[in-house]
Order: structure tokens, then C-alpha cells, then sequence
């Protein structure tokens, strides 16, 4: 039986619920985001865009910003990701999952990561007072710029990592032999035969690097204050603070446009940059650094960047733990079961937690089933096929913040329902589930489905014993994808949850703490952040452990 017949066979018995996860996608994506267009297109709005001098100014900072944090992060992460590339030493797959560990880690977590690390009375600061007998603090970079950009490179270093890293380490190393054996010095040989061979790898994971610190949110919101704001964070400020929908819309509709524009560049460069080239095993270009030189500088770079990834999250553990004084106490997480008189959020604490853990139980579930429908649906052949796949993919495109005032200004009906937390929950992290399914179930073969149909099987019968027990282990995956982008999802629900609701999430119990002064109030906020980063960490582990043969596209 012809591949399409089989398929066109099956069509005609397949449910109508293969096309919910396009009903999803049209009322509770494109339908806010058309709202979003209707409030950006006034006159008022977009005078005031391109009239106010603070407009400009946020514009050209989000802009600024963010290359400056793609270049820092490019000359921290291309020494690692030749160290990877080329070298074999101890405790080598230990140090590349911790590359991986901020990445996955929610970005209020990264931020009191860092306020622990390196606030005035951090284990920084206490050492350098004690040591030198200072009055004052002598590291306060809190609502600095310099504390983004440190953040921005602890959470995106692992791109350069994975994305180089990975790439350089497949190529072929007799082409840079080759080379110094005809006279190029190894300088010579990287700019003229290394580099441009990587650079396909070396541009996209710039162009990744660039989108992610152009939307980022929540590390400029706790970090930088009132002092800095980028496109995302005066969106929310101008909606929340001023309450100005209107501009808030406007800067949506550019921040929509400057990502799909970075998004289209990306795939484009992707496209026309993939040549064929030499590939091997890594293992077959690695080596043992000899020379005692080699071996000094190989122990630097890994020392270097132990600390640097392990410093702010062992900061923020050890924070904590120890009261203002430097005392060993419980008392932070003894106050996460109860309500304090002066509290400035509604709940307990750890009912946050407990509400965080109910939103992402159900994300797995609706994510889960809606990831399933959704690739079933792109593995048929079809002539819409092409436009179909980047149309679920359009979600990674829009930032949670747009996501989350496309919301409020559409569904107002549900404000106070937890309902629409739960909905934009799903959406983040639905793409994540439909890319990790996708490759298992489009690398079975046609022909085990086949056989099953002419042996009489119904499609629900086929996809219970021929799909479901192959694609399994990509669900449980796509399960732990879901449950940790839930846990951490802040940009959206930090737009849909009201101050006094009772359906906190943690993220945002965790930013108000450490908007606050008073140190119950900084103290609570690491004890969540610490917990958080726990679950995170689990899950991500889970992720590596359960992943089918390292299949899959995140």
C-alpha cells in the first residue's frame, strides 16, 4: 500500500480533534495578539512612541543592551566551547550538564542568584570586609548594569556551549593539521580554516543570544530596577504603573515585530548556510592536554568557569541558610508555612509553591495532550504540512510578557479565574512539547503502521501499540519540559495575577519578597528561589536521563 494512500485511508477515520490544537492557537494566540494590534494603532499611542524621548530611550537601550550581552557571552562561551570541543578531561560530563543548569533555571531564580551573590551583604561582601576591615560594602552592583550583563552571561553561556561547542567538536581536525603542516601558525589556522567552518553555528547561536537578552524580563525587572527598562519591561510598566494600554500595545506590536524579524533571520541563515561538510565523532578529535602550559591554561579555563556558574546558585543556598549576622538558621523556610500581619502577599508562601505545583501538573496534561494532537497531525502528509509546523511554532516568537497583556486586554472575563493562568501556562510551554515529540514519532517507520492497518487495526489501535510504546519515553520528556517552564513562568503571570489573588505562583511571590526591604522578607525570597532551582534541576536531569537517544530539538 502507497504511503499516501495509507495515510488518505486514515484520514477520512480520524477524529475532528486532530484540529484542536489549531482552535487553541487561534483564540488563544492570534485572537490576542490581534487585540494587541487593535490597541497599538492609535494616534495617541504611536505619537507618544516616537515623540517621548523615554520611549527612545528604552528602545535604543533594549537594543544596545542586549548586543553588548551577546558579545560578552560569545567571549566566555567560545573558550568553553573549545574546551569542550577538543579536550578530554575528568569530570568533562559533569561540568557540561552544570553549563546547562542556569539555561533551564526560571529567571527569578537567576536573579536572586545574583542580588545573593553579590548584594551588600552577600558572602562576597563579607568576606572582603572582614579580610580588609572595611566600613563598607566594596562590590554594590545592585541595580547596575553591570549585575544584567553578569546575568545575561550566566543564563545564556550554555547556547555558545551546546550550539559551537557541539559543532566545532564534529569537525574534521586534519583540515587545521593540514593547514600547519603547509606553515600557518595556530592563530592563522583558526581565522582562516576553523572559524569559517564554524561560523553557520557560531551566527545562530548569536542570533539566539541576541533574541533572548532583547526580550529578557525578569532579570532587568529584579536587577536593574527602576533605573533601566527594555521594551519588555515598559510594556508591563505601562499597562500595571501608568496604566496606559494603549503604549503598552504599541511597544508589544514592535517587540513582535523586531522578534519575528530575528526569528525569520535565524531560520533563513539556517537554510542557506547548511553545506556539506567532513563530520566525526567527537570522541575522534579529542585530546589530552600534554604540555605543562596546555595544562595549566585547560585547569584555568575549568576552574573559571566552575566558579562562575556555581558561585551565585551555592550563594543562593548558603543565603538562605544564614541570617544577617552570618548565623547557621531555619528560620526563612520555617516562615514559608504561614502568613505574616504585614505580609505583602495574600497567601502563605509555600501555598504559592503549592499553586505552582498545581498549574504545572495541569499544563502537563493539557500541554501533553495538545503536543501529542499536534504532531500526529504533522507527521500526515499534507499539503499544508509546510505552513502548519512554523505555524505552531509561532508561540516561541512572542515573549510571555506580550503573551500575558494580550490576555488582561482580551479575556477580562477571566481576570479573576485561574483558568487563564493556566491557559498561558500551556501556551509557553506547548512548542517545547510538540519539538520534543516530533523527531521519535517521525523517525517510525510507515510500514509497522501499515501492517497494523491491514492486519484490521482500528487508528486508535495503531497508535496505542505501535506509536505510544516507542514514543513513550518522548513523552515523559516532553512531560518534564512542561512541568519545569511551568514552575518558572513569570513574564505572562506576572501580568494576569492580582496582587491580593490567592492563586500566587511562586515566581511572583518570589519578586515581590525581594521587592521588598527587610530581611524575613529578602531571606523568604531565597528559600523559594532555592526550592524552585531544586525542582528545576530535578527536572532537567529527568530531561537527560529519559531522552530518547538525544533526540529532540531543545
Amino acid at each position: 500500500m502507497d504511503k499516501r494512500d495509507f495515510w488518505r485511508k486514515q484520514a477520512k477515520r480520524w477524529p475532528i480533534i486532530l484540529l484542536l490544537p489549531l482552535l487553541f492557537l487561534l483564540v488563544f494566540f492570534f485572537y490576542p495578539l490581534g487585540n494587541i494590534l487593535r490597541l497599538s494603532l492609535t494616534p495617541e499611542a504611536l505619537v507618544d512612541l516616537v515623540i517621548r524621548p523615554s520611549f527612545r530611550r528604552v528602545i535604543w537601550f533594549t537594543v544596545w543592551q542586549a548586543g553588548l550581552s551577546t558579545g560578552l557571552t560569545l567571549l566566555l562561551g567560545l573558550p568553553a566551547a573549545y574546551l569542550f570541543a577538543r579536550y578530554e578531561f575528568r569530570g568533562k560530563t559533569v561540568l557540561r550538564a552544570l553549563t546547562t543548569i542556569p539555561f533551564v533555571m526560571p529567571t527569578v531564580v537567576v536573579a536572586a542568584a545574583f542580588r545573593a551573590l553579590l548584594g551588600a551583604n552577600g558572602p562576597l561582601n563579607r568576606l572582603l570586609i572582614g579580610a580588609f576591615n572595611l566600613a563598607t560594602p566594596p562590590i554594590q552592583l545592585e541595580q547596575t548594569l553591570t549585575i544584567i550583563l553578569l546575568a545575561h552571561v550566566f543564563y545564556n553561556v550554555t547556547v555558545v556551549v551546546r550550539l559551537v561547542g557541539g559543532f566545532w567538536g564534529n569537525l574534521n581536525p586534519r583540515l587545521v593539521e593540514a593547514a600547519q603542516t603547509l606553515g600557518a601558525s595556530p592563530r592563522r589556522a583558526f581565522w582562516e580554516v576553523t572559524l569559517p567552518l564554524i561560523r553557520p553555528s557560531l551566527i545562530s547561536a548569536t542570533l539566539l543570544i541576541y533574541l533572548f537578552t532583547f526580550t529578557s524580563f525578569g532579570v532587568v525587572l529584579i536587577l536593574g530596577g527602576p533605573s533601566f527598562s527594555t521594551i519588555e519591561t515598559e510594556i508591563y510598566r505601562q499597562y500595571i504603573t501608568f496604566l496606559r494600554p494603549d503604549v503598552a500595545g504599541a511597544l508589544s506590536l514592535l517587540q513582535i515585530v523586531f522578534t519575528f524579524a530575528l526569528m525569520w533571520l535565524y531560520a533563513k541563515w539556517q537554510q542557506e548556510s547548511a553545506v556539506p561538510l567532513d563530520f566525526r565523532p567527537t570522541a575522534s578529535s579529542l585530546k589530552q592536554a600534554k604540555a605543562v602550559r596546555e595544562k595549566v591554561v585547560l585547569s584555568s579555563m575549568v576552574v573559571g568557569l566552575l566558579f562562575f556558574l556555581l558561585l551565585p546558585l551555592l550563594a543562593l543556598v548558603w543565603q538562605s541558610f544564614v541570617d544577617r549576622d552570618g548565623q547557621f538558621t531555619l528560620a526563612y523556610y520555617q516562615a514559608l508555612p504561614t502568613l505574616r500581619r504585614d505580609s505583602i502577599v495574600f497567601i502563605p508562601p509555600l501555598v504559592a509553591l503549592r499553586n505552582s505545583l498545581g498549574y504545572a501538573l495541569l499544563t502537563v496534561l493539557v500541554a501533553g495532550l495538545l503536543g501529542l494532537l499536534t504532531a500526529t497531525l504533522l507527521i500526515r502528509p499534507s499539503r499544508w504540512r509546510s505552513w502548519l509546523d512554523p505555524i505552531f511554532m509561532l508561540p516561541l516568537g512572542v515573549s510571555a510578557v506580550t503573551l500575558g497583556f494580550g490576555y488582561v486586554v482580551t479575556f477580562r472575563w477571566l481576570r479573576t479565574s485561574p483558568l487563564l493562568v493556566l491557559i498561558a501556562h500551556v501556551l509557553v510551554a506547548f512548542p517545547f512539547v510538540v519539538r520534543t515529540l516530533l523527531p521519535v514519532l517521525q523517525g517510525i517507520k510507515p510500514s509497522l503502521r501499515e501492517a497494523a492497518a491491514v492486519l484490521g487495526a482500528s487508528p486508535g489501535r495503531v497508535w496505542r501499540e505501535v506509536d505510544l510504546p516507542i514514543v513513550g519515553r518522548a513523552l515523559l520528556v516532553a512531560s518534564v519540559f512542561a512541568f519545569t517552564v511551568s514552575m518558572g513562568e513569570f513574564g505572562a503571570t506576572s501580568f494576569i495575577v492580582r496582587p491580593n489573588s490567592g492563586y500566587l505562583t511562586i515566581p511572583i511571590a518570589i519578586e515581590r519578597f525581594l521587592g521588598q526591604p527587610g530581611a524575613l522578607n529578602f531571606g523568604q525570597a531565597l528559600a523559594m528561589s532555592t526550592v524552585l532551582m531544586l525542582v528545576t534541576a530535578v527536572g532537567f536531569m529527568a530531561i537527560e536521563r529519559f531522552r530518547y537517544a538525544d533526540i529532540g530539538e531543545f
